[in-house]
């Protein structure tokens, strides 16, 4: 397993466009309802991270990370937990610090880089059950830390297979293309979510920043003022150089697969990286169509297939 595969896909005849594919989960997909127990994990450094955890019994646990301002009720992560079930596994939702509904207790959250705690609950998951979750799977964000904590650790990572899904390998290529034509509307979605986060956080905690949030009207904008202090970096430009998972990506050593579409309205074709980018671990399932964490197909909307799930779970299967 290796290389870029441009791989076949034929989206529901009618959510032919990116955009279309992107939305359409958002707000039609069926949501299941899943049997789960929270967990609050205590961080070394005074913190929390909230975890929902399977109560399907089953030895081979599957951590599973959202997306910017992600939380179980995404639509992907409501999707992938049902159907690692029905396959017999334990998914583990872990929510970024703040993520879960509830303030996170000092001022810094979380980003597209942070991997510390990543392997902080990957630890506490071997703690738990006695074994090492059996692999991880990650979407946007969460895909970019997944990549980046797996190429950091090369080696010695102690997953068996990990999965990312629609990941912004290049964060300032996707500050850009959320400037750009319908991807604003993500752009302002997004960013009334992290302003509305940032105001009630700092509404119970002082701010370490003298920023009036609201004046923020783009991602680098975001990014410089609020993301990159509050997390040790420079500014948007070192945050974005630091932690885009795509200078990562050939130091993997786990059996990994990434799965993403040309049309993905969050970036640009040339976002992808290149075959020699990758090493003999790693596979790019490459579409032309999907959007972002799409990949809608189907004969009907009473018949869809969420085609991403599928092949997830023929990875997570193989020998």
């Amino acid at each position: 397993m290796s290389g870029i595969e441009l791989t076949a896909f034929k989206p529901a005849w009618w959510l032919r466009s990116p955009h279309l594919q992107t939305l359409w989960p958002v707000f039609f997909k069926k949501r299941h309802k899943l049997n789960l127990r929270d967990e609050q994990v205590e961080l070394k450094d005074g913190d929390f991270i909230d975890l929902c955890w399977s109560n399907k019994i089953s030895g081979k646990s599957v951590l599973v990370l959202h997306g910017l301002e992600g939380d179980l009720n995404s639509h992907y992560i409501n999707g992938i937990i049902y159907q690692l079930e029905q396959s017999g596994y334990r998914p583990v939702l872990m929510h970024f610090r703040g993520c879960s509904g509830r303030v996170n207790r000092l001022p810094r959250a979380y980003h597209s880089g942070e991997t510390g705690d990543l392997a902080f609950i990957v630890e506490h998951i071997k703690n738990v059950t006695g074994e090492y979750p059996c692999a991880a799977i990650g979407f946007s964000l969460g895909g970019n830390v997944l990549l980046k904590w797996l190429g950091e650790t090369g080696d010695e990572n102690p997953l068996k297979k990990a999965v990312a899904v629609s990941v912004p390998f290049r964060l300032h290529d996707a500050a850009k293309r959320l400037q750009q034509g319908l991807s604003r509307v993500y752009r302002e979605h997004l960013l009334i979510s992290l302003r509305k986060t940032y105001n009630e956080k700092f509404k119970i905690l002082k701010s370490p920043l003298d920023v009036d949030v609201t004046q923020l009207k783009s991602f680098w904008d975001y990014d410089d003022k609020v993301t990159a202090p509050l997390h040790g970096f420079s500014g948007a430009k070192e945050y974005y150089e630091k932690c885009s998972s795509r200078q990562f990506l050939k130091h993997i050593s786990v059996p990994t697969l990434i799965i993403h579409s040309c049309d993905d309205p969050f970036m640009f074709d040339s976002t992808v990286p290149e075959a020699e980018e990758l090493n003999g671990k790693t596979e790019l399932l490459l579409t032309q169509n999907g959007g972002h964490v799409g990949f809608v197909a189907g004969v009907s909307a009473f018949k869809l297939k969420y085609w991403s799930e599928f092949k997830i779970l023929g990875f997570l299967s193989a020998d």
